[in-house]
């Protein structure tokens, strides 16, 4: 009999206490209007944008009520019941991310850098260490992409997974209790259409993980109905065929009515107990929900549902059945429940006002001081009349933000640009603190700023000797794989291939056997949700490497990585991290599909992550050991043709480091500087070898890391001495050559001293051709950077360099 049957079949046995289901009607209330109040103060000016949880209310209440200390949410911006009835919001700070206060303490969630409706819990201390997750209630950030939150949802309940069958997990204390944990998900109807959804669906089904999804059911996608978004307009009944049976696992699928209080709190607590003790993947459709005021502040539900749909949304809204449900049971009198909705309407109105008046006020204080300096630099000006003026302006302003503040100071600041006098100072003096705290406002955090930075890790040597032994590329890294295996037991590996044979190029060759499957295994073809893996996993304090096959593949798990795991420190304010590390490999080999070289999509994209880009497997080792001692997600390119030379192996494997952000030079010159990086350090240091031959002394830099980028000014250093720099690398033109040409010309201000044009030496615009041709014409080869080089001596001695 599957849970579905049991709930029809059984009378309910979580009924809570009369005064427990009076508690629920007083938060749905609460709710309820915090929603209806929220629209108006949209539509009042005094916020941007609105979205609301109205119509999901008991459902979510249900949740709640089968949610546990160390439990995981991964949900989406109508899920804001639920995050009241833990606890873990209230009114006030639900008004304050709807005004944007970036105010942490305030808006906790995402200090205003997120839109209303994006929930979070602080998994870290202000230092940046972990929380004991075990004793919290805890929700990962939101992000609003249309079922993004399920990839993630697939990697915290694989945490748990982890935390049970790992021996050497369970001193974690800090972290689960013996994998108890589940992970809750949400997510509305119209979005389990996204591929996103429907991979981590499969993947949970094989794994057997603890994770419970709950899909709020009102029919439609905005403007567009079901029958539009769904096979057989319902999502449980498409995914029928991973309902469990008695001989193979699967999906626990239960469906159940929004308005259906009793049936409610049975599934959620048949679902979390059998996700917690048996880690089984459930699904929960919850069907006949509604929503009251529409898709979002942006428009109105009217336009595109019929009279008879409006009607009734309205008969058989969740808070509506759910007075009946009580007034039928006689758990309270109309009066009682009226009462309750007068208090909690009181309260809400009370909260925002107070939420309104912090938000508001502080900005209305810098208002203030700015208009009295305005004023004051303008009594001495010659631009008096024009200064008071913008002053008066600036006074009058309506519902201010803080733009109109610092616009209006920054132009009077150049009103004022003739005059000198002490009222300017000041002004001045106020704008730059005022942009101290607007970066903190607003640009803080995008990478750790706890001691635990990659910038803060201790440089150690790589060590040598007589006896250290010449092998492989990829034995370096299996050394360094399986020291880690056996010294920390948060770390693990995963992806395509990586398991059995130890992925395709064999740095991971038995150590499966050695360390077992769950410490380093395989998935199937999946790199959306091998990302999300690897986030959930990370931000319940694991160190996992992901493994993306090849970096062409990237593209699949790019959205992943870009609206998630690289903006996470970044929009929760430093409340949570996910240090991931992506492993991938690409560069030079064979064809359009597996010799890409995308770092500016990379650079474009990933803003928030480390980017790595070793030129051969001991920098990459010594990179992974920088990784692991830091906070920071990252993802390492190691070179497709790099696997097979030989390299020695250091005599400390497991504790030497390269320092990030530190390009090194790989050879001194006096007549050119060449900035490279990757598979192209060999190229360059062979073309090097050539023009040494005919006169032409060439220094080589490997950037070691495009982000961070050469944080000391090395690559600076030497453009003042040769006076010429070429930017050379496998991206397509204007990509990566192009980003370190202005990191460089601009960032380390060196225009001044090149005696030359600054040049970029990249691969052609198209992808790269298959076949060793291929590979020639495509990218840049020995012969190229000799010609450029050459081409570019030419010009300045052209007698000793004739033209070729």
């Amino acid at each position: 009999m599957s849970e579905l049957q049991k709930i029809k079949k059984s009378k309910p046995s979580f009924v809570p206490e009369p005064s427990a289901i009076l508690e629920d009607f007083r938060i749905a209330m609460i709710s309820r209007h915090a929603s209806l109040m929220g629209r108006k103060e949209v539509f009042m000016g005094k916020a941007k944008f609105g979205i609301f949880g109205d119509g999901k209310e008991l459902a979510q209440i249900a949740m709640a009520r089968a949610f546990q200390l160390g439990d995981f949410r991964s949900g989406y911006y109508r899920d804001q019941t639920f995050m009241m009835a833990m606890g873990e919001l209230n009114v006030k700070q639900y008004f304050a991310q709807l005004y944007a206060y970036t105010n942490v303490e305030e808006e906790p969630a995402s200090a205003g850098r997120l839109m209303n409706g994006h929930f979070a819990t602080r998994s870290l201390n202000e230092d940046g260490s972990w929380k004991d997750l075990t004793k919290m209630n805890n929700s990962a950030a939101d992000i609003s992409p249309t079922a993004a939150q399920m990839p993630k949802l697939l990697g915290l309940a694989y945490a748990s997974k982890l935390f049970r069958v790992n021996k050497g997990m369970k001193k974690l204390k800090q972290f689960s209790v013996n994998g108890n944990e589940v992970a809750w998900g949400t997510i509305g109807n119209a979005s389990t259409s996204e591929g996103m959804f429907f991979e981590s669906i499969n993947a949970a089904g094989v794994l057997q993980v603890p994770m419970v999804i709950s899909i709020w059911d009102d029919e439609y996608g905005i403007s567009v109905p079901k029958e539009f978004h769904t096979t057989k307009g319902s999502i449980s009944e498409a995914l029928a065929g991973f309902q469990r049976t008695e001989e193979k696992p699967g999906f626990e699928i239960i469906k159940v009515k929004g308005w259906n209080y009793e049936a409610l709190l049975q599934a959620f607590q048949e679902a979390g107990e059998l996700a917690r003790t048996e880690h089984v993947p459930v699904l929960i459709h919850v069907e006949e929900m509604t929503q009251p005021q529409g898709h979002s502040t942006s428009g109105s539900h009217e336009r595109y549902k019929s009279k008879e749909r409006l009607d009734w949304e309205k008969d058989w809204d969740c808070i509506k059945k759910f007075r009946e449900y009580i007034l039928e049971n006689e758990l309270a009198t109309a009066d009682a429940l009226d009462k309750i909705e007068a208090e909690a309407k009181a309260h809400v109105k009370k909260e925002k006002e107070a939420a309104w008046s912090d938000f508001s006020g502080e900005i209305k204080k810098e208002l203030n001081e700015a208009v009295a300096l305005i004023k004051s630099a303008a009594k001495d000006s010659t631009r008096k009349v024009v200064l008071d003026q913008l002053a008066d302006e600036l006074k009058k302003t309506i519902n201010p933000i803080r733009k109109d503040v610092v616009s209006t100071v920054r132009k009077a600041l150049l009103l004022l640009r003739f005059d000198s006098n002490s009222g300017k100072n000041e002004l001045k003096a106020w704008y730059e603190k005022q942009n101290e705290l607007n970066h903190d406002r607003y640009s803080s955090h995008l990478y750790s700023q706890s001691e635990w930075s990659v910038l803060k890790i201790d440089e150690v040597p790589a060590e040598f000797n007589e006896k250290s032994a010449v092998v492989d590329g990829r034995e370096v890294l299996q050394a360094f794989f399986d020291n880690k295996l056996e010294n920390d037991p948060r770390f693990f590996a995963f992806g395509e291939d990586v398991g059995k044979i130890g992925d395709v190029n064999q740095a991971f060759a038995g150590l499966q056997a050695k360390h077992g499957e769950w410490r380093v295994s395989d998935t199937s073809i999946r790199e959306c949700t091998i990302i999300g893996q690897g986030i959930g996993a990370a931000l319940r304090g694991l160190r996992p490497i992901a493994e993306i096959q090849y970096l062409d593949y990237l593209l699949y798990g790019l959205q992943m990585l870009s609206d998630d795991l690289a903006s996470l420190q970044y929009r929760t304010k430093g409340g949570q991290k996910a240090p991931l590390i992506v492993r991938t490999r690409g560069h030079r080999l064979e064809g359009v599909w597996h010799a890409g070289s995308p770092m500016g999509m990379i650079l474009s994209t990933l803003r928030g992550m480390v980017v790595c880009v070793p030129r051969d497997m001991t920098q990459a080792a010594g990179m992974y050991n920088t990784l692991l001692k830091s906070d920071e997600p990252a993802i390492v390119v190691e070179c497709l043709n790099g696997y097979r030379l030989k390299e020695r192996l250091p005599e400390n494997i497991g504790e030497f480091t390269v320092p990030l952000g530190k390009p090194e030079i790989l050879r001194e010159g006096t007549d050119l500087t060449i900035v490279t990086y990757g598979s192209m350090c060999r190229i360059v240091m062979d073309a090097a070898q050539e023009l040494s031959e005919i006169g032409i002394e060439v220094e080589v830099i490997d950037v070691q890391t495009l982000l961070p980028f050469d944080v000391h000014g090395i690559i600076g250093e030497s453009v003042k001495k040769t006076n010429r720099v070429i930017f050379a690398d496998e991206d397509v033109p204007g990509g990566a050559s192009a980003f370190m040409l202005q990191q460089v010309i601009e960032g380390q201000k060196v225009f001044r001293y090149l005696d030359s044009d600054p040049q970029t030496l990249p691969a052609k615009a198209h992808r790269p051709a298959y076949s060793s041709d291929g590979d020639y014409f495509s990218k840049p080869s020995i012969e190229d950077v000799v010609e450029k080089v050459y081409s570019m001596m030419h010009e300045v001695n052209p007698k000793t360099f004739p033209a070729l």
